[in-house]
């Protein structure tokens, strides 16, 4: 992971156009962008939604006022990114999943059993899921989830409070069948 003072000093090259630069700068946060975005929107989704996010970023990179704020900024367009795609989807209305195909599918070991504990969290509003893969995934402070998803710290707290209950619930359900 690079230092928020060498990608400000990038963005600052790429916002006078050295493509150096810009490219530093986007493979020192692509794979944080590319952990968030998969964890909310889902893998299915995530390479699209992941390329409108670069292409924003590379389009409004000279707008950028704060180049220390980087990766906050950067992480703000993927939530955008992420929550304009789950409404489009929403709106739509596409054919549900049939979820007895997926229980026929026989657990392979401990991979599985992990990759099912991650499944958990598609289980949860969009919002919760900003929270708390922004705070434990990422490993920002709840101040820094709330300046990046630009709402108050309150609202944060009970997000996360609302997705650990939410899971907490899960993992009873699961331990008592």
């Amino acid at each position: 992971m690079t230092s928020s003072k060498q990608e400000a000093q990038w963005a600052l090259r790429a916002q006078s156009g050295d493509r150096e630069a810009l490219e530093l700068l986007l493979r020192g946060v692509l794979p944080a962008l590319r952990r968030y975005v998969g964890g909310l929107a889902g893998p299915e989704r995530s390479d699209d939604v992941l390329q409108d996010v670069l292409l924003t970023v590379c389009r409004k990179l000279v707008w950028l006022r704060e180049p220390l704020a980087f990766r906050a900024w950067a992480y703000r367009i993927a939530s955008r990114a992420v929550f304009r795609q789950l409404k489009k989807e929403r709106n739509r209305r596409e054919e549900p999943v049939d979820e007895s195909v997926l229980e026929e599918v026989p657990a392979q070991g401990v991979a599985a059993d992990v990759a099912a504990e991650l499944v958990d969290l598609d289980g949860l509003p969009a919002a919760s899921r900003a929270v708390l893969t922004l705070h434990f995934r990422e490993e920002m402070t709840l101040p820094e989830v709330a300046a990046v998803l630009e709402i108050p710290l309150g609202t944060v707290k009970s997000r996360l409070a609302y997705g650990l209950n939410a899971i907490r619930r899960q993992l009873g359900t699961r331990r008592n069948t």
